[in-house]
């Protein structure tokens, strides 16, 4: 069995819900602290043991290439001035491994994906979707988590968690046929963002997934689903018809920055563990709310 060695990062959304920020900035470049969010989903994929990354971008995208690019006038400035520890830093986004390919139209996050087929191959892939931020401050990443599953279980893997009743809506949900593969449960079906009503459970699917590459002829056979657009969940529903698919309650702390009010909290809390400023970061919102 081949060993999960690519990660695929779709990254082509317009970023409507940061407008006007994401006008001329991509979303994926918006700063949780002083570091762009698809940093965080790329050093994931690099601690997990990924050694090729696929970034799918669309127009107005440069902005990505440029911070994961080398910078030879801003590094030797900083080596000049001897300030190691920033250097350190921005060298870190630039011995990476990265490719792009941009989406031409924005017709789904499965027909995104669909872009990965030629660098996949006949490989199983993760993909991390570039809202979604997972930190395991205690273990593995979560997307480590995922390969170990699916070397194990010989299975694709979709990261899930539950979510509460209010929020079904708003993600795609697995139901699960009640047969346990170590951490993991077999999926018997998945739904793109189903009313509550019609919701199989109440497990969401978060943003991670380990996928065998039997998905893309799915996904080339797939129809437009929910929003008129090609859904990966429809296809992940067709492969659990046709081999193993499980789902998997990774541990670990996922944060949404994909709306404003995530957004928001996920920099909070990601100040708040930040050794460097955590506590005078806490000094300032006591005196706040207590102003």
């Amino acid at each position: 069995m081949n060993k999960v060695k690519k990660a695929v990062i779709p990254a082509a959304g317009l970023g409507t819900r940061f407008l006007p920020a994401t006008k001329a900035v991509p979303k994926e470049m918006l700063p949780i602290l002083d570091k762009p969010t698809i940093q965080y989903i790329v050093e994931e994929a690099i601690e997990s043991g990924i050694e090729d990354i696929l970034i799918i971008t669309s127009r107005g995208k440069e902005a990505i290439e440029n911070h994961f690019d080398k910078a030879y006038e801003l590094e030797d400035t900083l080596l000049k001035k001897e300030k190691h520890d920033l250097l350190e830093k921005v060298q870190k986004t630039s011995d990476i491994n990265i490719h792009y390919i941009r989406q031409k139209e924005p017709l789904g996050l499965g027909h995104a994906i669909l872009y990965a087929k030629k660098f996949v191959g006949d490989e199983p892939f993760g993909v991390m979707l570039g809202d979604d931020i997972v930190v395991n401050r205690d273990g593995a990443p979560c997307l480590k988590q995922m390969i170990d599953i699916y070397e194990k279980d010989k299975a694709s893997v979709i990261g899930v968690k539950q979510v509460p009743d209010e929020e079904v809506s708003r993600y795609g949900i697995v139901k699960k046929t009640g047969k346990e593969t170590d951490k993991a449960s077999q999926v018997d079906e998945l739904v793109e963002k189903p009313p509550l009503e019609e919701a199989p459970s109440n497990l969401a699917i978060m943003g991670r997934y380990v996928i065998s590459p039997r998905v893309f002829e799915l996904l080339e056979k797939t129809k437009p689903g929910s929003g008129g657009e090609i859904q990966l969940t429809d296809a992940l529903n067709d492969l659990a018809k046709k081999e193993s698919v499980v789902a998997y309650e990774f541990e670990g702390i996922r944060y949404d920055a994909g709306d404003l009010l995530g957004y928001l909290k996920t920099t909070v809390e990601f100040a708040l563990h930040r050794e460097d400023i955590s506590e005078d970061f806490k000094k300032y919102l006591e005196n706040l709310l207590n102003s």
